[in-house]
């Protein structure tokens, strides 16, 4: 059923009796307004956007309503979506982007990406512009898109031609996104589908009250951008984005000031990258053909200019993609994130990547971020990852109060004496990613410029046998170990290089050790 809490949304029970009523007269009834009585035809070939436009501009007069799509297939140009109306998919019910030449057109395609201010250049092209979408809206109230229907992005550009290695165009009349809604309060996407969604499935930018529920997203590029949002709630979603990022919360500078993302919870969620497009959504699961290194995880950043903070991320399955990300690279105060109750399989790179740099891509007066408060448990990470979890600060700017509980990480393990002995670079405002480091000396924890750093109930085990500590660190100050594993026949399970307070105790194989200044030691 559909929620009924929300304005513009009906059940499908109540949809099908009202349309046969309405095949005979001329005029909707109760509040439902299929797009066929203003003129759509559903055939696929047809370009059926006015008609769906003069059906949302109808409710919009009658006072709110729903607007319906039964089953077709509805070629279409940007959709504008207003106050208090719905859009309804049901079963059998595709929209489907229509194509322009990516030269751009001055006749029909989608609408014109609107005009930004001096802060254009501290985000992507795609971050900054709403309206050249497939469907929009801009300072709405009360709105909704409910399936089960199929919205597939086909003509729509991802804003990066992967073969040529170069941006698509941004020309006139080019749409690059699926959904995108800005200053939005009380949002609902529940139960449809999108398959191919172009630079960004849903974007939603200072969008408050948003929920957004049970979708299936099969994907070119980003699957859900939640930007400079508050009070957001995901659940039950699967996500299939090998080229980009699954879920991934922002704080962009898009509206022109820094806002952060807050009061996020995201649950039930399944995210991959490993499985050909439309293959999740067709039910073939075909294993990714060049599947060197696909994205398709959790990250909140890079753009974080606005901050993160009252996050809870719980429940999920990350499968053949990269691991969780939280950066703070642009000034971001991230604060009070809980990650918890995860499994991890077959992940191309860290399995927790924590990053405070100093890249600093906005106004010239913003400060380096915060980030702290951060609790992450119960995560299970297999399938042999060739990279240890990473906690990165800078040396004036520091993690702080991070705890890490509850953790099976299987390394692949191999790596030589020559990797143990690695010094990584700083690269404090490099783009981030857990590659940016090269090869790690560790194969559980990575961390340096950390503050009071708890780790409990870890263990580390390696495929074969590996060199490096368990645990390397590196200007870490306040740093407890309790009841962690290494793997057997390790040479050692800490490499700590100017680390102060630091305890590790209750392990089976390790004697306790309490040391207060420590400049380079192995234990």
């Amino acid at each position: 059923m559909v929620g009924a809490g929300v304005a513009g949304t009906v059940t499908p029970a109540a949809v099908r009796p009202q349309l046969a009523q309405q095949s005979s007269q001329s005029a909707p009834m109760s509040g439902l307004f299929s797009v066929r009585l203003f003129g759509a035809k559903g055939d696929g070939v047809s370009i059926d956007s006015p008609a769906i436009n003069r059906a949302i501009d109808a409710a919009v007069a009658a006072g709110g309503g729903t607007v319906l799509f039964t089953a077709g297939v509805y070629l279409s140009y940007s959709i504008r979506l207003k106050s208090k109306v719905g859009l309804h998919l049901d079963n059998g019910a595709t929209l489907l982007a229509a194509s322009t030449p990516l030269d751009g057109t001055t006749t029909g395609g989608y609408d014109i990406a609107e005009p930004q201010g001096e802060w254009e250049p501290y985000q992507d092209y795609g971050h900054n512009h709403w309206h050249n979408s497939l469907i929009w809206g801009d300072g709405l109230d009360s709105i909704s898109i409910t399936g089960p229907g199929l919205i597939w992005g086909k003509g729509l550009t991802r804003g990066w031609n992967r073969e040529a290695g170069r941006p698509d165009t941004t020309k006139p009349g080019v749409g690059n996104k699926t959904i995108a809604l800005k200053n939005c309060r009380n949002v609902l996407l529940r139960d449809f589908k999108i398959r191919e969604g172009g630079w960004f499935g849903i974007l939603a930018t200072g969008v408050d009250n948003l929920t957004i529920d049970n979708l299936l997203i099969d994907t070119n590029r980003d699957g859900i951008d939640i930007d400079c949002c508050r009070n957001v709630h995901v659940s039950n979603c699967t996500v299939n984005s090998p080229w980009d990022d699954g879920i991934c919360p922002k704080s962009s500078f898009a509206l022109g000031h820094a806002r952060p993302t807050e009061n996020l919870t995201i649950t039930n969620c399944f995210v991959t990258g490993g499985y050909e497009l439309g293959s999740v959504l067709e039910g073939t699961w075909k294993p990714l053909a060049h599947p060197s290194q696909p994205t398709g995880r959790i990250k909140l950043g890079t753009e974080s200019n606005g901050g993160f903070r009252n996050v809870t991320i719980s429940n999920c399955v990350f499968e053949s993609c990269k691991g969780f990300a939280l950066e703070s690279v642009d000034g971001a105060l991230v604060e009070d994130i809980t990650f918890t109750g995860i499994t991890m399989r077959d992940m191309r790179s860290a399995p927790l990547f924590l990053r405070l740099g100093t890249r600093m891509r906005g106004p010239q007066d913003a400060s380096p971020g915060v980030m702290k408060r951060i609790i992450m448990s119960n995560i299970t990470c297999s399938s042999a990852v060739s990279m240890p979890c990473i906690l990165a600060g800078v040396s004036t700017h520091p993690i702080e109060d991070i705890k890490i509980s509850a953790v099976f990480l299987e390394h692949a393990g191999a790596g030589t004496a020559q990797m143990a002995a690695l010094l990584p670079e700083e690269r404090a405002n490099a783009y981030p990613e857990p590659e940016m480091f090269g090869e790690l000396p560790a194969t559980g924890i990575f961390a340096r410029h950390v503050r009071n750093l708890e780790v409990s109930h870890f263990e580390v085990a390696t495929r074969s046998a590996d060199a490096r500590p368990a645990f390397w660190m590196s200007e870490v100050v306040g740093a407890d170990f309790f009841n962690v594993r290494v793997p057997s026949g390790s040479a050692h399970a800490y490499d700590l290089r100017q680390v102060k307070e630091f305890r590790s105790f209750g392990s089976r194989r390790l004697a306790d050790v309490n040391l207060d200044n420590i400049e380079d030691r192995k234990i």
